[in-house]
């Protein structure tokens, strides 16, 4: 048993040390969120990301965590590298439900209480509308990409992506309830700054079924 954690052990630090080795840039900016109307919006939940080639998860990252909270996902938008686990605590005095409809990854992990959690894989890549059956205001979104650099932008609207791969990519912003994604290509130098400036545009949260393919009877009457 005791190799099988050495080897294990090596392997990790052979990971880590081949990451460190290789040469990477930098790219920062910043992500403008306007409303139909032009209105800007401030404190926007946007993920940026990096498109173009592929590397796989670390696996020494705790999943990512998304709670239900006051009837809510927290965040409600999450950005994973393809084959990363997602975990959805529930530190609600009531129940919920987690489910997706998505072609990308459907999936339905039950009810479950306050202080339980539950975690899935997402192994293909894709956008993952999540929802509860019980509470249907309750919506998020997970987007699989194919590589490790993608970032939260803050909420001055500004971000970093560490450790991009040299060479001529493109960068991605999305926030939910955008039609799509916007892009802009970027090339990146080994050791340099590159800067990009992203606007994107939003519309009204969609109506969804509930996971039976129905529309909500009485959502929440029981567990509010």
């Amino acid at each position: 048993m005791g190799h099988r954690v050495l080897i294990a052990s090596a392997l990790l630090a052979a990971f880590a040390s081949a990451a460190a080795a290789e040469p990477a840039g930098r790219i920062t900016g910043t992500v403008t969120v306007s409303d139909p109307d032009g209105k800007v919006v401030s404190n926007a939940e946007v993920v940026v990301y990096v498109v173009g080639y592929g590397e796989p998860a670390d696996p020494t990252a705790p999943a990512v965590k998304i709670e239900q909270k006051q009837r809510k996902f927290v965040p409600e938008l999450v950005a994973v590298t393809q084959a990363d686990r997602v975990e959805f605590p529930n530190v609600d005095p009531f129940l919920h439900n987690v489910f997706s409809q998505s072609a990308a990854r459907k999936f339905d992990l039950g009810s479950f209480k306050r202080g339980e959690s539950k975690t899935k894989d997402f192994p293909g890549l894709g956008v993952i509308d999540v929802y509860c059956n019980i509470h249907p205001e309750m919506a998020a979104t997970v987007l699989v990409v194919p590589n490790r650099r993608h970032a939260r932008v803050g909420a001055d609207g500004n971000f970093t992506i560490e450790g991009v791969r040299p060479g001529n990519w493109t960068v991605f912003a999305y926030t939910r309830r955008a039609v799509r994604p916007v892009s802009v290509p970027v090339s990146v130098t080994d050791g340099q700054i590159a800067v990009v400036k992203l606007a994107i545009a939003r519309g009204a949260e969609g109506e969804h079924l509930n996971k039976y393919g129905e529309k909500y009877h009485d959502a929440g009457g029981t567990y509010r």
